[in-house]
């Protein structure tokens, strides 16, 4: 096991170096001008040259990833910001814990739904209860984030008045944001697990446990549930993942200060090596719970264990 962690820890380099050089690329010949967007649109050319020379945007493309991958590599640099002049690691390490409760709680509240509906949906196959429940999933599959952000904001805000529309200080601020950004994961987890589940209570190990006597709450939870988990962890850890990706439309939505809302701020400005710098601390991210999945389906399955040694 620790050999294959550290292998996939290695697996790691190149992806972020891939990521590193594909994003660097879209940024350099993406259109506009940094150094305009610096100077202000009232700035002389001769200003605009000064500052494209001081921040090194007249340079060939191979020498500017040339410098920021020195940086990054020998000195754990990720630049320093064009508009404020500051650390990116700083304006990063800022914002990135808002960012990480928004994503958790989603994940929460996406993997207690999930499960626990598609359970129910599996127990009560091809009943009234598994089509209500489908029917929401397949809802949330098709209600994007934003659009879910902004029905929950008009019914519980505007509406009801009983939650509010905006920030992230308080747990009342937070319930909206959470349930936005988890209620797609959570139709996703949903459908694996019931998916799961079915495939497993129809296995001959399941019928001799009932037939053993055994309660049901000790089969579904302990013999069924075990053995399904497989793929559902799989989907729960392409959903974290995928979360971090996703509180770039919530973080907008519900004005939360996190690394989402500064990317877009920063896109408005074109300060590239803020929206990079957020890019690569999201992969490193997503890549790390790759590998935390990895290893949990060796604890899971004992098979996947015997393999590892």
């Amino acid at each position: 096991m620790t050999k294959y962690i550290l292998k996939r820890l290695l697996i790691l380099i190149p992806t972020l170096l891939g990521v590193s050089f594909i994003v660097f690329s879209l940024l350099y010949l993406s259109p506009g001008d940094a150094a305009l967007a610096v100077a202000g649109p009232d700035a002389t050319k001769e200003a605009v040259d000064a500052i494209r020379e001081n921040l090194g945007l007249n340079q060939p493309f191979v020498i500017q990833y040339g410098n920021y991958l020195k940086n990054l590599i020998f000195h754990f640099d990720l630049g320093t910001s064009y508009q404020s002049g500051r650390s990116v690691t700083a304006a990063l390490i800022r914002v990135f814990p808002t960012t990480i409760k928004l994503a958790s709680g989603a994940l929460a509240i996406a993997v207690i739904m999930g499960i626990i509906s598609g359970i129910i949906a599996a127990l009560k196959k091809n009943t009234f209860i598994d089509s209500i429940i489908t029917a929401l999933g397949m809802v949330g599959l098709a209600m994007p984030i934003f659009w879910s952000g902004l029905l929950l904001i008009i019914v519980f805000s505007t509406k009801l008045k009983v939650l509010p529309a905006s920030g992230f200080s308080y747990l009342k601020q937070m319930i909206l944001p959470w349930f936005a950004l988890g209620f797609q994961s959570s139709a996703v987890i949903m459908r694996m697990t019931r998916s799961a589940m079915l495939d497993v209570l129809d296995k001959d190990y399941i019928r001799t446990a009932y037939a053993k006597g055994l309660s049901k709450r000790k089969i579904i939870f302990v013999h069924a549930l075990k053995n399904a988990m497989i793929p559902v962890i799989t989907t729960i850890g392409l959903q974290a993942g995928g979360l971090l990706g996703g509180s770039i439309l919530t973080e907008t939505i519900f004005s939360i200060p996190g690394i989402g809302r500064l990317m877009v701020d920063s896109i408005k400005t074109r300060d590239y090596p803020i929206i990079l710098g957020a890019i690569m601390l999201i992969a490193i991210v997503y890549s790390v719970i790759s590998i935390i999945v990895d290893i949990l389906y060796g604890f899971i399955n004992p098979r996947i264990k015997s393999e590892y040694k």
